[in-house]
């Protein structure tokens, strides 16, 4: 919470330094200071009062009687610092309402909690205690049976091994039988076929001896007839023998074609014994195989016996141990039994225990809802108080805004450039060209500038001497950078002559105490940013950066761009203006950026591209228009409100006598194109400063870019730095005229953007 009252602080304390630097405002003189401290105390009783302030208007005086308009815009702007001190007591009083009614809700929840669970805890312990003790005692039951039924298990194992051992022996027995059985029928059935085979060639011969014997026979027929008679008789009796021969040889031709059948049964029996010898073969081999691979696991399970055995040896010695263990855990089970004993009485004292705790709770119960429709009491109150401090920092934007309005559209900031090493003393000293008042209605806002002997004043919104520092400047502006983040148009250039501090001013050096308004700018937007998304804003941010050289804009984000050369140097860009004040630039390259790393990388890679070159007046002398674009639009979830705002921060080239500078060639086009351009701007402030109907923005592209901020639509601010040379008084002077010229135009008040519905999609510049 001291987080939140820190940042008010710093925004208003530039609304209160007046008084504290000796009654100077930065915003009145020290008449007004007098006044007010002389005047009585403003006390404000409600949101009427406020109301009623903010409607008040200046009460009617002559157009030229400026002392009086002083008079009562000191009055109103003391009643608004009065406002704003009653708002910030307002809201410190209910910011440390708010965080006491915090400590008292997170008390009692802490101590309804802390005792939840201290009864949970004591209940937690007695159950998880009994539950323990169970889970050890089945476990133990568990490995028990486990054991168990492991060596039961192996003991069926080596029964079956065993029998299914003795049924492949038996088998192998059998089979073995039929083998030698087959064998045997075997060779008896070759044995008869060679009898039969024998007794077919003993008939052939014999046939054939027959039909010899009867050819001599016949012969000896023929030879002697003497014989006849004696062969009659004999050839009846050889007919007889040869009746009983042909009855032999039909008997003995039955029987070899008996033979010759039985050859062909035998050869058919043989090739029938053949084939089923060859089957047997087949299967007396598959024997075998079946035989080696029955050995083999016969071996295998004479080994697994082995091991079995082993096994049943060392599950023995187990067994054993585990009886002996079994018995110590059934005496530790007998002695947890006590102990479950004792805890059920310990757990009924607990339970008689917990019923009390039980009342106890119930009265916490009661207490707690109590408690709780407070809490719910002081959360209405918190949300009371939060809406409160929205409405209260609207207020406070309007009466920001309503400050910066009576301060004037366009603020005007002089500072003055300390003397360089390389300066050099040519026409004097700093004391003797540039003075600052010290008058009490002056200082801080004055400047005398002495030329050939005449004292010139010059007096603007901030004067900042030639000590004051990067930090000193940025937090006379850090108000109107803020307003970008409310929704408005903000731009803040730096003008001045070649060498007076421009780009120091703007942008820096580096180190952390030598950064500019631009990257001291975007810190400030980015932590704002994140701080308030605690009130339920979200911000997303968009960049651009551009310079217009010699009357030609170019982009100096676009990809593969550096030292000043471009990649697509054809490429156009174009200026739009529409209905609603927002410009843009088409083809420019618009990057998201979502904290500082990014927007430093962008700037040095911007700063690589700008185009910068050696003259005279200046060893890095800027050649162009520096234009940041940063769009913030932001929207809040808790009230629905959406804001679209413009950070514009411009970088002027310089100022520069074509004499002085001695510039040449390109140097002297591209001095020859700042000077008319910032002639142009000078025309422009003149005719809104005369009022003209007729404002020339379109004379060159910087005064057509700038329009939406020197047209009414807009925050505005001018740096006009100077350099302290005696030298450098002439280009001092137009410098400081100039300077007052813009000081005293008025351009309308800005319109604030709260539309993000209407806005263009791309970046505007106004």
């Amino acid at each position: 919470m001291g987080y939140r009252s820190t940042p008010r602080r710093n925004v208003l304390s530039a609304l209160n330094n007046g008084e504290a630097n000796g009654g100077t405002p930065a915003d009145g003189g020290g008449a007004a200071g007098g006044a007010a401290e002389a005047a009585p105390v403003i006390e404000f009783s409600g949101r009427e009062d406020v109301e009623r302030l903010l409607a008040e208007k200046m009460k009617g005086k002559s157009k030229n009687d400026f002392k009086g308009r002083v008079d009562q815009m000191s009055d109103y702007i003391k009643k608004l610092r009065a406002c704003i001190r009653w708002y910030i007591e307002l809201e410190d009083a209910y910011l440390v309402e708010q965080e006491k009614l915090r400590g008292a809700m997170d008390s009692e929840n802490a101590r309804h909690t802390e005792l939840e669970t201290q009864l949970s805890n004591a209940i937690e312990e007695l159950k998880a205690a009994n539950l323990d003790l169970t889970r050890r005692c089945e476990s133990l039951e568990e490995s028990f049976n486990k054991e168990k039924s492991e060596k039961l298990i192996a003991m069926e194992s080596y029964e079956k091994e065993k029998h299914e051992r003795e049924s492949a022996e038996s088998s192998r027995d059998v089979l073995t039988v039929d083998l030698e059985r087959v064998t045997h029928d075997a060779k008896r059935f070759s044995e008869q076929l060679k009898m039969v085979q024998d007794t077919n060639k003993r008939l052939q011969e014999y046939n054939t001896s027959l039909q010899q014997y009867n050819s001599n026979l016949q012969a000896d027929a023929s030879k002697s007839g003497e014989t006849i008679s004696k062969l009659q008789k004999e050839k009846s009796a050889m007919m007889e023998t040869m009746a009983i021969l042909r009855e032999s040889n039909s008997s003995m031709g039955n029987q070899l074609e008996s033979s010759r059948v039985s050859q062909q049964e035998a050869i058919r029996v043989k090739e029938e014994l053949r084939k089923e010898v060859e089957c047997l073969r087949v299967e007396l081999k598959q024997v075998r195989d079946d035989r080696d691979h029955s050995v083999i696991q016969l071996n295998s399970l004479n080994i697994e016996l082995t091991n079995y055995k082993e096994e049943i040896g060392k599950t023995s010695k187990e067994c054993e141990s585990f009886r002996t263990k079994v018995s110590k855990l059934e005496e530790t089970c007998n002695t947890q039994q006590e102990q479950i004993q004792t805890f059920q009485k310990q757990l009924a004292v607990a339970t008689e225990k917990l019923k009390l705790a039980d009342v106890t709770a119930i009265e916490a119960m009661t207490g707690y809802e109590e408690q709780k429709e407070k809490i719910k009491y002081l959360e209405e109150r918190l949300a009371q108080a939060e809406s409160q401090i929205v409405e209260g920092d609207e207020l406070r934007k309007k009466l920001h805004n309503t400050i910066l309005e009576l301060k004037g559209n366009i603020r005007v900031f002089c500072r003055v450039r300390p003397l360089l090493r390389f300066d050099g003393d040519s026409n004097g000293s700093e004391g003797a060209s540039i003075s600052f008042p010290t008058s009490v209605e002056s200082t801080g806002r004055a400047i005398d500038l002495i030329n050939q002997g005449q004292k010139l004043s010059f007096s603007y919104d901030k004067v900042f001497d030639h000590n004051a520092s990067q930090e000193d400047v940025f937090v006379e502006i850090s108000q109107l950078v803020q307003s970008a983040l409310d929704g408005y148009k903000v731009c803040i250039f730096a003008y001045g002559q070649t060498g007076s501090g421009k780009t120091y001013t703007m942008m820096g050096k580096p180190g952390i105490d030598q950064k500019g308004i631009i990257p001291r700018s975007l810190e400030q937007i980015f932590k704002t940013s994140r701080f308030l998304e605690s009130q339920g804003w979200n911000y997303s941010m968009q960049a651009s950066m551009l310079e217009i050289y010699n009357e030609t804009i170019r982009d100096l984000l676009v990809p593969g761009r550096s030292n000043g050369f471009e990649m697509t140097p054809n490429k156009q860009y174009t200026i739009k203006h529409d209905p609603h004040g927002n410009t843009t630039v088409s083809e420019l390259t618009i990057i998201d950026v979502f904290g500082i790393t990014d927007v430093t990388s962008l700037l040095e890679k911007a700063s690589q591209s700008r185009s910068v070159g050696k003259t005279q007046m200046n060893e890095q002398s800027s050649r162009s228009h520096f234009v940041f674009t940063l769009k913030i639009s932001g929207s809040n979830e808790n009230t629905g409100q959406h804001v679209q705002g413009v950070l514009n921060l411009i970088d002027l080239a310089g100022s520069e006598r074509l004499a002085k500078s001695g510039s040449t060639g390109d140097r002297l086009k591209e001095t020859q194109s700042i000077n008319k351009s910032l002639s142009a701007l000078s025309d422009v402030i003149f005719a809104i400063a005369k009022g003209d109907d007729h404002v020339p923005f379109r004379n060159s592209k910087l005064t057509y870019l700038l329009q939406p901020c020197l047209g009414g639509d807009s925050k505005a601010l001018m740096f006009v730095n100077i350099s302290p040379e005696a030298s450098s008084v002439g280009e001092t002077i137009c410098s400081l005229r100039f300077a007052s010229r813009v000081n005293a135009c008025e351009i309308g008040i800005p319109r604030r953007q709260t539309q993000a519905r209407s806005f263009d999609s791309r970046l505007s510049y106004g």
